[in-house]
């Protein structure tokens, strides 16, 4: 799944939508969006004042719009727009659904139900988390999301390297410690109260686009809120739609987006995946000249060794075969990747292949670049 696949005409791109979500929704083409965000109403079903110690008013989530009248109305009300979700998400596109233990679980089975494939769940461990002011439970620190691929075949995008490089290089784990949204980033209203009770922060949606779409990539948020989503999306070149039936938010959102610069293109591009890099077979580093027949290759500790032939296979008495079935075979290992297993020699330093291979990558980029210049002179 890419960005640069060809967007259908019909949608309507970068807008933030009016109205209810499911018959919004129902005016879209199937299949025509990449990524789903969907923060739904929790149905949290909150019952009088929440006061803090100081007997200060707690401005908690008492809005209409997360109000149902019973756990089977939320239930067809859920089911409702995750059908729409699920016609609307290309075969390889994932949805994002956040919630609480208020309905989490309740969604988690709806959409197993519809035939999505869960992924990962997501527990947003919030830094800053407000106090349980009653002191009759723990304090409610988290909120979980959903990740899940539109089927359990779907080819779905995942930047790998990008949320490793992101978490310093080290594989990016499902717990993630964020802040609440608060300080300039929250939105407030002309009594300087908050204008939405549960704004979700940039950084939250900044990294859930960032783990799971593409320049250009279409993501719908059908509860967009104050626009967060569509925010991060245009900031990261990404495009977007937006539903939401507040006059109020709506308002906010638009003017916010309008706002939102969108960050240089060669800022954008993430850490590609290895697997997604062009494919380098062994013997064109012999064809290039990176590496000549004849040169040993050894294993990390020098125990093992093979010699690198014309054909580009390497060979060990009279045992022959590519870098990683005889990587396999003399360890005795039902797999081998020969490029990182393999080492070559250079100023007396033992160094993997796969420095050769991005020699050659690089070298390969070089000559596509020149070509045109070359064509021009």
């Amino acid at each position: 799944m890419s960005g640069a696949k060809t967007v259908d005409k019909e949608l309507p791109l970068d807008q933030i939508l009016c109205g209810e979500c499911v018959e919004v929704m129902k005016t879209l083409p199937s299949g025509s969006v990449d990524c789903i965000f969907a923060d739904p109403p929790y149905n949290l079903q909150l019952r009088g004042e929440l006061r803090r110690p100081d007997d200060t008013l707690v401005d908690g989530v008492d809005d209409d719009w997360d109000k149902f009248s019973d756990l089977q109305a939320y239930d067809k009300f859920t089911r409702d727009w995750l059908k729409e979700a699920h016609r609307l998400l290309d075969k390889d596109g994932t949805i994002w659904v956040i919630g609480s233990y208020h309905n989490i679980f309740r969604i988690g089975a709806i959409l197993q139900d519809l035939g999505f494939w869960i992924l990962n769940d997501i527990v947003w461990r919030k830094s800053n988390p407000m106090p349980n002011f009653r002191g009759r439970r723990f304090t409610n620190a988290h909120e979980t999301m959903i990740w899940a691929a539109k089927s359990e075949t779907s080819r779905y995008r995942f930047n790998y390297q990008a949320m490793k490089a992101l978490n310093d290089d080290v594989q990016m784990r499902s717990d993630w410690c964020l802040p609440l949204c608060t300080g300039n980033e929250r939105l407030r209203n002309e009594h300087g109260l908050k204008l939405h009770p549960t704004q979700k922060p940039e950084s939250l949606l900044h990294r859930v686009l960032l783990a799971s779409t593409s320049v250009g990539d279409v993501v719908l948020d059908p509860f967009t809120g104050t626009g967060t989503t569509p925010a991060m999306a245009r900031r990261l070149r990404r495009r977007f739609i937006g539903v939401e039936r507040h006059p109020d938010y709506i308002a906010a959102a638009r003017q916010r987006v309008a706002q939102e610069v969108p960050l240089a293109e060669d800022a954008v591009v993430t850490t590609p995946d290895k697997r997604e890099a062009p494919r380098v077979p062994f013997g064109s580093l012999v064809e290039q000249g990176l590496l000549d027949a004849g040169t040993m290759l050894y294993d990390k500790k020098r125990r093992i060794r093979v010699v690198v032939s014309p054909d580009g296979t390497v060979i060990s008495g009279n045992k022959r075969g590519s870098i990683h079935k005889m990587g396999a075979a003399l360890t005795n290992a039902p797999s081998c990747n020969g490029w990182t297993f393999w080492h070559f020699e250079r100023g007396g330093e033992l160094l993997p292949l796969d420095v050769l291979r991005q020699e050659s990558l690089a070298l390969t980029a070089q000559l596509m670049a020149e070509a045109p210049a070359a064509a021009a002179g």
